[in-house]
């Protein structure tokens, strides 16, 4: 076995990255699922025709995403399974409080809207390029191109809600 600088075993090291791999997928995985849940509920309350558009377009990437990570668990030959993310699960409670306060203007609703769903790309972005990343070192090259395509996928899902916002959803709420 081959040690490095601090004396421990190379192979321990890498089943300890392969777990920290493993862990974000499980979290990623749940952290899909709960958002199948989370954006159906944002498209409904969404007043913009483009937005509830854009939620729509996101469920079904969505679902493709989480098939894909199912796929990415077979192709490293662990089962799909879920690990509770906390992360997620605050971004939609923030979700929840927007979409449930009385009175707001229907047009501070949407970009209120777009700022909660570009919190969850923002998430989503970060942690499939971990991942991305990860898999590319740990030599898991089917996986890399999975979490590559969804990566992908959340940053367009980015820009499609920033060019919504800019181009008309915040100045229809800065004037109403």
């Amino acid at each position: 076995m081959s040690f490095n600088q601090n004396g421990k075993g190379l192979h321990s090291q890498s089943q300890g990255f392969e777990k920290a791999f493993l862990d974000q997928l499980q979290d990623v995985y749940d952290a899909e699922t709960q958002l199948l849940t989370a954006l159906p509920k944002m498209q409904q309350a969404a007043t913009s025709q483009e937005l509830k558009q854009l939620f729509q377009q996101h469920l079904e990437q969505t679902r493709q995403q989480k098939e894909r990570l199912e796929q990415v668990f077979q192709a490293i030959g662990q089962p799909a399974q879920a690990k509770t993310c906390p992360a997620m699960r605050g971004l939609i409670k923030e979700a929840e409080e927007i979409i449930q306060e009385e009175g707001r203007d229907p047009e501070v609703l949407d970009a209120a809207l777009i700022g909660a769903a570009q919190k969850v790309e923002h998430y989503e972005i970060a942690t499939y390029g971990t991942l991305r990343t990860w898999a590319e070192v740990l030599g898991h090259q089917e996986a890399v191109a999975s979490l590559e395509a969804t990566l992908s996928e959340e940053k367009q899902a980015d820009q499609l809600l920033t060019s919504a916002a800019e181009s008309n959803i915040n100045r229809r709420a800065a004037n109403s």
